[in-house]
């Protein structure tokens, strides 16, 4: 199964990314980050909608798309890794996995979107959720596979 994430926003060298490259490397699917911006001096509904085409138009035909979302669905990590490993099952080829901007998603984006996933009610940085979404992901691999990183 492949992996995008699509990603709001440019990574820059930092703690972050050494964090993010490291759990993807460890992940046995193929995980690309496909990062887009709206360069830009616009606000509010304009920029959602900007940001909300770049997004869109990132996605490949036929993904199962999961946005994360304060207001989505929370799960433990074991329920996530049992979402992957049932996408697998029923031949999910691309899995794509949106981080919107700073103002949230245009509604267009939400009304694509298969799955509304939250990292909780608390607001998180961009690249903090970057790092913890690839650090789930290798967790979740590990979970399928029986490994005794994950302690529940």
């Amino acid at each position: 199964m492949n992996i995008t994430i699509v990603a709001v926003g440019h990574l820059k060298k930092s703690p972050e990314k050494e964090l993010i490259d490291t759990y993807l490397k460890r992940c046995p699917w193929d995980i690309k980050i496909t990062e887009v911006e709206e360069k830009r001096p616009i606000k509010g509904a304009e920029r959602m909608a900007r940001e909300a085409d770049l997004i869109l138009s990132a996605i490949p035909e036929g993904a199962y798309i999961i946005a994360l979302d304060e207001r989505g669905k929370e799960m433990r990590s074991a329920s996530f890794a049992k979402k992957i490993s049932d996408f697998q099952d029923q031949g999910v080829s691309s899995l794509v996995i949106l981080i919107g901007g700073a103002d949230g998603y245009d509604p267009k984006v939400k009304e694509r979107a298969n799955m509304l996933l939250s990292f909780g009610a608390m607001t998180w940085p961009h690249m903090m959720i970057r790092a913890m979404l690839s650090e789930q992901l290798y967790r979740a691999s590990t979970i399928l596979q029986g490994h005794p990183y994950h302690k529940d």
